[in-house]
């Protein structure tokens, strides 16, 4: 399978963040990574919508994925806010885990930029071997 690239833009609203996930499903469907993929970028969304620019009227995220055989990368750029995200230690608590959830899941992830604008990325790393099996078998 070649590298490819995609990215979407999403309007900065509650209901972009099941759009984000649609989106994440319908292109690494046939991967062995998708769940993982669609919790991530959920919960990356999530954190763009409600804690950045993004989130405000008219604020938009953009989501993307570069997929290579052995590892999937995804992103989800902001529109910046005052606070870098950090993982919170786990709790009881009703939210506040997306980061720690993130870190899990991913192989590894980070963040860069500032208080204009954030990517947040996980990196996912794939059996080349089972995804084609796993494709062929789906066709």
């Amino acid at each position: 399978m070649p590298p490819w690239r995609l990215a979407r833009h999403f309007l900065g609203s509650p209901a972009s963040v099941t759009e984000a996930r649609r989106f994440i499903t319908i292109f690494l469907s046939q991967w062995t990574i998708v769940e993982a993929a669609e919790l991530i970028v959920s919960e990356l969304a999530t954190n763009a919508v409600r804690h950045t620019a993004s989130g405000r009227f008219g604020g938009r995220f953009l989501v993307s994925i570069q997929a290579e055989p052995d590892q999937v990368w995804l992103g989800v750029i902001d529109e910046g806010g005052p606070f870098a995200p950090t993982v919170m230690p786990a709790s009881d608590e009703e939210g506040g885990r997306g980061l720690l959830l993130v870190s899990c899941l991913a192989d590894s992830w980070g963040v860069y930029g500032d208080e204009t604008g954030r990517t947040v990325w996980a990196l996912l790393k794939v059996d080349p071997i089972v995804s084609s099996r796993r494709a062929a078998v789906r066709r």
